[in-house]
């Protein structure tokens, strides 16, 4: 089989120009995070990311599962990826399924009689399980919505896992490991485990914003990786990628945004970090408003001025930067 699954060569990947900011076309990994995902998806393991906001975590999964859906590679059929949100609130149970216990009681009340499965709803991690299986094994475990797409390979992000209580990760740990769960609601029902392939488990990538530490026992689980903030090449990389407009010019516009957002970080000028998610958000504001790619961001007028809320979000933050942003393209 193919190796490296995951490239950072975006003509090996079979890439496009990328067509917006959250294009997966467009998504440029540093080289050690392509070695990271590399491991995980060799080792069949759940990849752990780390890094400041706005570096692009979040977006992983999706430049992951679109990569290995357009080179046919490990049995992912579709770059679409099954999304679980951390919540505060979040247990164990709810990355697979959610049961409505209250409005069955209150049909069970009106009707007499009701259908468990009408009830029931699978989240991310359960859809990747269900869908790894063949079609016969689905029969009296879904409801007639389902959507099965199988038998393939899913790739899940669970984001913000550092969100969750505190033994939402350990919790995880056979689920995750033997790709199976249950559900006490269809008689304590046992999901997945040995009836998935090994080449059909679910791909799992999970973010943690660090909030809080992991678990030793979970981490020991997990291939893990802290993506750095970008060099100024790479951002300049990253930019080109990911902003359609700064495509195939010499921009003066994108050199001074950089400098501009690139002093802010360097000389600690805010208090909040400015993430290079949101130097594009700035950039595709400016440009939005009329922009000329290649021009100088004092040419810009007052749409540098207008868009430093894309920028900056802390209103601590903004009187300050406010007038470093005048004088600074005062001074271009």
């Amino acid at each position: 089989m193919t190796y490296p699954y995951y490239s950072r060569d975006l003509t090996l990947a079979g890439a496009t120009a990328s067509t917006g900011p959250y294009d997966p076309a467009g998504y440029r990994p540093d080289a050690g995070l392509v070695d990271a995902v590399n491991v995980a998806l060799l080792l069949n393991r759940p990849l752990l990311l780390t890094g400041e906001p706005g570096t692009g975590k979040t977006q992983l999964a999706y430049s992951v599962a679109w990569q290995l859906a357009a080179r046919k590679l490990l049995h992912v059929a579709t770059p679409s990826v099954e999304k679980f949100e951390t919540k505060s609130s979040s247990m164990a149970r709810d990355l697979f399924y959610l049961f409505d216990t209250l409005r069955m009681f209150q049909a069970a009340q009106l009707r007499g009689s009701v259908n468990s499965l009408d009830y029931l709803t699978y989240n991310a991690l359960g859809c990747a399980i269900l869908n790894a299986l063949p079609r016969d094994r689905l029969d009296g475990i879904v409801p007639p919505e389902f959507r099965y797409t199988g038998p393939t390979r899913s790739v899940v992000l669970i984001d913000e896992v550092d969100k969750a209580p505190r033994d939402f990760p350990n919790d995880l740990l056979n689920e995750i490991e033997h790709m199976y769960f249950r559900v006490p609601e269809l008689g304590n029902l046992h999901v997945g485990g040995d009836d998935i392939p090994d080449d059909l488990r679910p791909i799992v990538i999970i973010t943690s914003n660090s909030e809080r530490n992991l678990p030793d026992p979970f981490l020991r689980r997990c291939i893990y990786y802290d993506i750095p903030f970008p060099e100024d090449e790479e951002l300049r990389e990253i930019l080109l990628l990911r902003v359609p407009r700064l495509q195939g010019t010499a921009s003066p516009l994108m050199a001074d945004a950089t400098a501009f957002f690139l002093r802010v970080r360097n000389e600690n000028l805010a208090r909040r970090r400015i993430s290079p998610a949101e130097l594009i958000q700035w950039l595709q504001f400016i440009l939005s408003r009329g922009a000329d790619p290649g021009a100088p961001l004092r040419a810009a007028g007052e749409a540098a001025v207008e868009g430093l809320g894309a920028l900056v979000k802390d209103p601590a933050d903004q009187p300050g930067l406010l007038a470093e942003l005048r004088s600074f393209v005062a001074g271009r």
